[in-house]
C-alpha cells in the first residue's frame, strides 16, 4: 500500500504510481484528511485502505507534499552506515547519536531547494514514519510500529552543523527545504528486506549504498528511542546516510545553483530538488 499527502489531504495511490484516490472522500469521512489523523487510526485505515481498488484522479508527484507533514517528534540518526563512518574517519558508535530535524524544514519530494551558503551538502535516507505507538517496545515488536518508509535527505549546511562546541546539528540541518520526503509512503510488506539508497547530482551517482549495512536497523532504533520517549503515530525517524557525501571528499564537494539532486530508493520511489540561489 501506498499513501501520500497532496494539498494537504491524504491520498491512496495506485500501484503503479499514476493515481490516486482522496481517502476523505472515498470513504465517506470515515477517514482523513488530515493526514495525523490518518497515522493515528492507522490500524483501521490500513484495513480499509488495503482494499481500494478505485484509483480515478491522476496524480502529479511536484503536487505531493511530506507522507506526515507535521509530526509530533523528528529523529534523525548520524552515524549510521559503517561506511559512511569510515569516510568520516570515527569509530563505530556503540549507540545511536539523535539529533533533529525542525519540521518547517519539511518539504514535498520534488520543488528548488535554496541554497543559504556555499557548504550544503546531500545526504540520501531511508525515513521511517511511526503508526502505532511505541512505548519501551522490544526490537522484536519494532516493525509492528512502523506504517511505511519514504525517501528522505537530510540536507546539512556544514558551516553552521559545525560551529561551535558543541557544535549545532539540528539547526545547521534544518534550513528551510533541508527535509524533502516521499514521493509517497510504501509499507513494508510491499518491500525486501535490504534497499538500494542511490543520490545523484546532474546525472553523476554520488552515493550507492544499502540499508543491510545500516549498523542501528529500523526495529532497534524503534528499541533504543522508545525506551526514552514514546514514539507516536506519525512520527518520522531519519535512519542515516550511506558513504559518498561531500564534505568527506578531497576537496570537499557543496552544492551549487543549477545542481539537480535526485535520490532514489528501490521500490519507494525517486526525489528531486533543483538548487537556486537565495531570492
Amino acid at each position: 500500500m501506498r499513501i501520500a499527502v497532496r494539498a494537504g489531504r491524504t491520498v491512496v495511490i495506485s500501484p503503479d504510481g499514476a493515481n490516486c484516490v482522496d481517502v476523505a472522500k472515498a470513504s465517506d469521512g470515515a477517514f482523513g484528511p488530515d493526514p495525523r489523523a490518518v497515522y493515528w487510526a492507522w490500524d483501521a485505515f490500513s484495513a480499509w485502505a488495503a482494499c481500494v481498488q478505485d484509483f480515478g484522479e491522476p496524480l502529479l508527484i511536484e503536487e505531493l507534499g511530506p507522507p506526515s507533514p507535521d509530526p509530533r517528534q523528528v529523529f534523525a540518526i548520524g552515524l549510521n552506515y559503517r561506511d559512511h563512518v569510515l569516510e568520516s574517519g570515527l569509530q563505530i558508535p556503540a549507540s545511536p547519536s539523535v539529533f533533529t530535524k525542525f519540521t518547517g524544514s519539511f518539504a514535498g519530494p520534488v520543488g528548488d531547494l535554496v541554497l543559504p551558503a556555499g557548504t550544503v551538502d546531500w545526504e540520501a535516507e531511508l525515513v521511517v514514519i511511526i503508526g502505532r505507538e511505541a512505548d519501551r517496545v522490544a526490537a522484536g515488536d519494532g516493525w509492528s510500529h512502523v506504517a511505511g518508509l519514504t525517501v528522505g535527505q537530510d540536507y546539512s549546511e556544514r558551516a553552521l552543523q559545525l560551529a561551535g562546541s558543541p557544535p549545532q546539528f539540528s539547526l545547521g540541518k534544518s534550513y528551510r527545504g533541508f527535509a524533502p520526503q516521499g514521493p509517497w509512503l510504501v509499507t513494508p510488506d510491499e518491500l525486501p528486506s535490504s534497499l538500494t539508497i542511490t543520490c545523484t547530482i546532474n546525472g553523476e551517482t554520488v552515493q550507492h549504498g544499502d540499508t543491510s549495512q545500516l549498523i542501528f536497523g529500523i526495529p532497534e532504533l524503534v528499541e533504543r528511542l522508545s525506551a526514552v520517549v514514546p514514539l507516536y503515530p506519525g512520527d518520522v525517524i531519519f535512519t542515516g546516510t550511506p558513504a559518498g557525501v561531500g564534505g568527506t571528499r578531497t576537496p570537499p564537494r557543496f552544492l551549487r545553483p543549477g545542481d539537480v539532486v535526485e535520490t532514489t530508493i528501490e521500490g519507494i520511489g525517486t526525489m528531486r530538488q533543483r538548487c537556486v540561489e537565495p531570492s
